[in-house]
């Protein structure tokens, strides 16, 4: 029952996207019925020329000329029609796929990171592409032959109807067994073919994880495992696959004996009415195309509800990323910023990722604006989590994190993340030229202010020894950059926007000591008077900050400056010094 009523519900989402395609279903509609009516008038014709055959040497050739003139332009008209059809089919069709991909992409771009940390990149791309893919599929099958097959069902009761009320009593009573089969599978094929989307929705993202991490896998001798894992999902795929198939095959065989019972029926009741004189041989002819062309849209139907179900299985899918709750929207109107900002304050800030893990808890936090905040703390204490609920990737729990006294929250997501430059120890660039992707956060940047940020943040060298320098095109995440080269260019993004407030998290971790050193020296210069954040694990590099917050278990642990904190002795100076062998060097450095 709740199978059901979700295949109805799915049903229905369909249906909306195909509402405003109606003018199109319409002509469909009509090209159906034309191609269906003079498909249905052949074997009218074709039964009046028989009987233009009176026997041999009594052909009435003139009647039988003007019949085929009169077939010739119904099968012109016919297929005129036919093409017409198809061509709104696919228009209706890929018009409705394409809404769907974008209505699925919008939706990503609006989700709630946690939506995103949640479900593989994998699992998520492959509902937008290979389950979109499937119900297309699917729904010009419908469209192509579900039209046609009912308007036949229709069009040829009529005519035999004129032809013989008695004989089509015959065909009705036989035909519902098709019926009764082709719902018995559907019913069973639904929630295979489900299970089939699912897996090859789980085989995309462990085939997309290992492309992308395919270093790493051969860097621990991980290809084996790896492997098992891949052959027992598709070990499972073509189970699922397999079951949906076979019972889908059925189909047809099963509907094709119930065509040939309903074919003989005809034949023998036909012939005992000719004999008789009840019929002619022309009509019995008629009859008997008739009773084929019935049958047959059964089978095809048959055939199309079993890839319809394949297609649901597909839309439901992709319907339950759509129907995804989206982030909080941003409020109307929303507060305004002042143009010098850099005074932020966190008060009684409450978050956890999950409700029973409770991570940050009564976090409370002064910034004054031109102050250098250091954040420290052993892996998983909340570092990088501050730096998400600062630039409201996710939104606090309790309490409130403040932009120069309006609540962030009151503020369009634009605004506050505007407010930041931001470069994390993880890259990320886009496929395009290297002018382009340093361009991102200022796109009417002039060529040479991209050239002045990528030389403070000393990444013109390398761009210049490139084979098209500033143009030089780069794959996706830069896979044709080193690690190093990457972070330098996320540098030189932060470097074109000056920002009123930075974020660096750990952004300095893949470039090499001496080019460390003098980024250091351009990002001191481009600190001054900017309010920023820096997570470090290399406390030598965050001995100058204003205040360093020591974090522990989400809580703030100890808060001072360097000198300060290694007074106390503390968790600060456990952690300082277990990153020098000498103690006394670490002393020195201090």
């Amino acid at each position: 029952m709740k199978q059901q009523s979700g295949q109805k519900a799915i049903i229905k989402k369909v249906l909306s996207y195909i509402r405003p395609q109606r003018l199109w279903v319409l002509l469909s509609l009509l090209m159906a019925v034309v191609s269906v009516a003079l498909t249905l008038y052949l074997p009218v014709l074709t039964g009046q020329v028989i009987d233009h055959i009176l026997g041999p040497g009594a052909v009435e050739f003139s009647g039988i000329f003007a019949l085929m003139r009169r077939m010739l332009a119904a099968i012109l008209v016919t297929a005129a029609a036919q093409w017409v059809m198809n061509v709104c089919n696919n228009k209706i069709v890929y018009t409705v796929t394409r809404e769907i991909r974008e209505e699925a992409f919008r939706k990503i771009e609006i989700l709630p990171l946690k939506y995103l940390d949640t479900h593989s990149v994998g699992e998520t791309v492959s509902r937008i592409i290979a389950d979109v893919d499937q119900f297309a599929d699917g729904l010009l099958m419908g469209f192509t032959q579900l039209f046609t097959g009912v308007v036949t069902i229709a069009g040829t009761l009529c005519f035999m109807l004129a032809v013989s009320p008695g004989i089509t009593l015959v065909v009705v009573v036989l035909t519902p067994v098709s019926l009764v089969v082709a719902n018995f599978i559907a019913k069973r094929t639904y929630s295979m073919f489900r299970l089939q989307s699912e897996t090859r929705g789980e085989q995309t993202a462990l085939i997309n994880e290992m492309i992308e991490n395919q270093k790493v896998v051969q860097a621990y001798g991980q290809e084996q495992k790896v492997q098992g894992r891949f052959d027992e999902i598709n070990g499972r795929l073509q189970k699922y696959s397999l079951r949906a198939t076979f019972f889908s095959s059925i189909t047809n065989p099963a509907t094709r004996f119930v065509n040939s019972l309903v074919y003989t029926g005809v034949g023998l009741t036909g012939a005992f009415a000719a004999v008789r004189g009840v019929l002619t041989v022309g009509q019995l002819s008629a009859f008997l195309s008739y009773a084929n062309q019935y049958t047959k849209p059964f089978n095809e139907i048959s055939g199309v509800i079993t890839e319809l179900q394949n297609a649901i299985a597909c839309a439901g899918r992709i319907f339950e990323l759509i129907d995804e709750e989206p982030q909080q929207p941003d409020p109307k109107p929303a507060a305004q910023l002042p143009q010098k900002i850099g005074r932020v304050s966190l008060s009684h800030v409450d978050f956890s990722y999950t409700p029973k893990k409770k991570l940050i808890q009564d976090f409370n936090l002064e910034v004054k604006k031109g102050q250098m905040i250091a954040i420290v703390g052993p892996t998983g204490c909340g570092k990088t989590t501050l730096i998400n609920l600062l630039m409201r990737f996710y939104d606090v729990d309790g309490g409130a994190i403040r932009i120069e006294g309006e609540d962030i929250r009151a503020l369009r997501r634009e605004t506050v993340r505007g407010a930041y430059g931001m470069v994390l120890q993880d890259t990320w660039l886009r496929s395009g030229t290297i002018r382009d992707n340093i361009r991102t956060g200022r796109p009417d940047a002039t060529d040479e202010e991209v050239i002045r940020a990528a030389k403070e943040a000393h990444a013109h060298s390398f761009i210049r020894r490139l084979p098209d320098g500033y143009d030089t095109q780069i794959t996706e995440n830069g896979g044709n950059l080193s690690q190093g080269q990457k972070q330098l260019l996320c540098i030189a993004r932060v470097m074109l926007c000056l920002p009123p407030m930075l974020i660096l998290d750990e952004a300095t971790s893949s470039i090499d000591t001496r080019t460390e050193i003098r980024i250091q020296k351009a990002f001191h210069a481009m600190m001054e008077g900017r309010t920023s954040f820096i997570v470090a694990h290399r406390l030598s590099t965050i001995r100058n900050a204003d205040v360093i917050l020591v974090m522990r278990d989400g809580n703030i642990v100890e808060q001072g400056t360097h000198r300060e904190l290694l007074a106390k002795n503390g968790f600060y100076a456990e952690i300082y010094n277990s990153q020098f062998v000498n103690t006394d060097e670490g002393k020195e450095r201090a």
